[in-house]
């Protein structure tokens, strides 16, 4: 088996289905990159059991058909010092020994029979698809991704649930303290169905995503799901469990409306919070009609801080409390100049919303209130 490729278009392939290998795997060969040759066409497969990338090259040339696993980090560290050139790689089909040739030079490592790799998930009989257009799943997920939670005693919110319906899609991700939900409202599956996301298969199909177009199809049963792209495929094992009724913990009564620039209010709860106890993060919002107050303090070290910010505020003037890092998460994933905060009380959660939508979208965030002393 033989073949020629460009060395910058194999080391770009490889280097993003790389991202899925684990740091410590359980089977060696899961450190490898699985060549897969037919001719002048190449497939690359990277996985570690849970998920798996699947991407496909032109060969300037190739001979014979056959696999053969060689381990990832070697080729990145070599094929990130070459300049862009035909490399030649020659696979001896009894010993699975790689000689690669380049133009001044030739190296030598040792392969492994590619028939030993992991096969790919297989899928039952009740298979559901999907078909999304791939800027509307990026942004789903790069605006979701974010309120996953790291706790895994809790591993159904540490995905991203899609929520189907032959209406729209919803994707939602929370920890407890903080609730993102997208609906993409141009988007419709053929019956109602959900399946959770895990987070690792979320961030390496973002990284994908951002070099794709056109639309991707997701097919998913009971266990699995594969996201099919023009030049990827991801297959990733689905997180086991029911997700939590997000409806439920989303206020439907807030009379209290406020308005206000984004990038403003940023800045400020960025000063601001400079002067808060570390270990609660606590500012505080004195919201009343055309001014809110966001304030903090640390008493253990007497030290307070306190800004004033133009506003739009329909409402009883009011008192709030946030956690200023998560609060400050919510602003950076909105993209809107301003935003409306929709608040019932200061004990119920508050809603943060963009105030420019965006066509065939509808975002809405929330975020739990903090206990204030005063």
């Amino acid at each position: 088996m033989k073949f020629t490729v460009s060395s910058s278009n194999l080391l770009s392939h490889i280097q993003t289905v790389s991202r899925v290998i684990a740091s410590k795997n359980t089977l060696p060969i899961l450190d490898d990159i699985l060549f897969n040759v037919d001719g002048t066409r190449l497939e690359l497969t990277a996985s570690d059991l849970e998920t798996t990338l699947v991407t496909e090259l032109q060969l300037e040339s190739g001979e014979g058909t056959g696999k053969v696993a060689i381990p990832a980090k070697l080729l990145i560290d070599m094929l990130r010092e070459f300049s862009e050139q035909p490399l030649t790689f020659d696979i001896n089909d009894d010993t699975f020994g790689v000689t690669i040739s380049s133009e001044a030079g030739t190296y030598s490592l040792v392969g492994v029979n590619g028939n030993e790799y992991p096969a790919l998930p297989t899928f039952n009989e009740n298979v559901n698809a999907l078909t999304i257009p791939v800027e509307t799943l990026e942004t789903s997920i790069a605006t979701t991704i974010f309120a996953t939670t790291e706790d895994n005693l809790r591993p159904v919110m540490t995905g991203i649930n899609f929520d189907i319906t032959e209406e729209n899609v919803t994707m939602v991700a929370t920890d407890a303290h903080k609730l993102v939900r997208y609906r993409a409202l141009n988007v419709r599956g053929e019956k109602p169905a959900s399946f959770i996301l895990p987070k690792k298969a979320a961030t390496a199909l973002l990284n994908v995503l951002a070099k794709e177009s056109g639309d991707a199809v997701v097919q998913f049963d009971e266990k699995s799901a594969v996201f099919n792209l023009v030049n990827y495929k991801m297959f990733c094992r689905q997180i086991e469990g029911r997700f939590p009724n997000y409806n439920s913990v989303i206020p439907a009564n807030n009379p209290n409306k406020l308005i206000v620039d984004r990038q403003a209010l940023m800045g400020v709860v960025r000063r601001v919070s400079i002067f808060a106890n570390e270990a609660s993060n606590l500012i505080k919002l004195q919201i009343s009609p055309n001014e809110m107050v966001i304030s903090a303090q640390d008493i253990d070290f007497q030290q307070s801080g306190q800004e004033r910010l133009s506003c739009q505020y329909q409402g009883d003037p009011m008192s709030i409390g946030f956690q200023s890092s998560y609060l400050l998460e919510i602003l950076k994933n909105i993209d809107s100049e301003q935003v409306v905060f929709e608040l019932a009380d200061p004990s119920r959660a508050g809603i943060i919303l963009p105030f420019e939508g965006k066509e065939g979208e509808d975002l809405l965030m929330l975020l739990m209130p903090m206990l204030l002393n005063d």
